[in-house]
């Protein structure tokens, strides 16, 4: 079957590779000139064990198959991973009741080794931590997600799969021997392919509404969510991933470790109505506040603007978080078609799991 994946980030590679192993003629179009230069390429690199998600929600079934799967592919492809761990930290009562509930969702989605751990465990792990208790998930890792997406780019063409760069897709027409998919860029022209698979990140809903045949009330919203970074400019105080409690948009304010042993901070949640990726100087006043309620000890003047990612969320502010949104043949009726809504995080850690789950819909 020849496969068109329109989208080169983590997930649509992910799903390109595993077609292609399953024997499938497969070509993916991007639309500008490299790879992983949306979504992918602004993420915490955090390979997630998987406690935070709804019982039977498709967020919790991928990220814990996903990150099984990812640190076995890592260990075959040589990607540089770490799995360090992580503490998920309570400051109060209130706070401690909220991990409690994390702890208990995440041994309902199978996620293993989490252990529930008072504020002296807590800080003999991690001495510069304040909290008066801790959830200790072993599993929790970090990744070199460019190297990932690398080494899934590897595999695709090493199974004779092709990358087409700076090749935007305008319009996909359902036609009896497939569909046309009509590209713009320098060299426009149309391909007849057997199936669609819209991995487009940020631009998924543009792409649903430029599919012929598609049912454009099942187009959900695209929400903006930003999320900014900052660096620490002085030596990490911390060995591994350090979480406060959730807040509304995102898993807080957290301490994140790279493959470098560099700490910076991030993301917070910024609603926002255009794309823009510059990081407000003026937002660390916030970060320090978060910051110092697990790290008092957070030096003044030591957190530097870094970068910014946006997630395409499904829910706005006030909302209950939507879950990924995945839509194949079973759920529009449109046979070998599959769009994909909302994958942020946990998208990188369940891209091998959702590319499994796609693949096979298109049988």
């Amino acid at each position: 079957m020849q496969v068109l994946v329109i989208g080169a980030g983590v997930v649509g590679l992910a799903i390109a590779s595993r077609a292609a192993l399953k024997g499938h003629e497969v070509i993916v179009a991007e639309s500008t000139g490299g790879i992983g230069n949306g979504v992918s390429s602004r993420n915490s690199e955090v390979i997630h064990a998987g406690m935070y998600y709804p019982t039977g929600s498709l967020r919790a079934k991928h990220c814990v198959q996903g990150r099984r799967m990812l640190y076995e592919f890592c260990a075959t492809h040589g990607v540089p991973h770490k799995k360090c761990g992580k503490l998920i930290v309570a400051v109060d009562d209130k706070q401690t009741a909220k991990i409690e509930g994390i702890a208990k969702q995440g041994e309902i989605n199978g996620v293993e080794g989490l252990e529930f751990i008072g504020g002296n465990t807590a800080r003999a792990m991690e001495p510069a931590l304040h909290c008066t208790a801790a959830l200790h998930s072993p599993e929790t890792g970090i990744i070199d997600s460019h190297a990932y997406m690398l080494a899934l780019q590897g595999v695709l063409e090493e199974h004779g799969g092709m990358i087409a760069f700076n090749t935007p897709v305008e319009r996909i027409t359902q036609t009896g021997a497939g569909w046309d998919v009509r590209f713009g860029g320098a060299e426009p022209g149309v391909l007849t392919v057997d199936a669609v698979i819209n991995s487009a990140g940020l631009g998924a809903q543009k792409i649903a509404r430029a599919t012929e045949g598609y049912p454009q009330t099942r187009v959900p919203k695209l929400v903006l969510a930003k999320g900014n970074y900052f660096g620490f400019n002085g030596r990490p105080a911390f060995t591994r991933l350090i979480y406060p409690a959730p807040v509304e948009g995102g898993l807080g304010t957290h301490v994140t470790l790279d493959l470098a042993g560099r700490m910076r901070f991030g993301p917070d949640v910024e609603w926002i109505d255009s794309e823009y990726y510059a990081v407000d100087p003026k937002r660390a006043e916030s970060f320090y506040a978060n910051v110092r309620t697990y790290w008092p000890e957070l030096p003044d003047d030591s957190l530097v603007p870094d970068y910014a990612g946006i997630r395409p969320k499904l829910t706005g502010k006030g909302e209950p978080a939507a879950d990924f949104m995945i839509e194949g043949p079973a759920q529009h009726g449109v046979p070998r078609l599959v769009h994909l809504f909302g994958i942020e995080s946990p998208g990188l850690t369940s891209s091998l799991s959702i590319a499994d789950d796609v693949v096979g819909q298109l049988q």
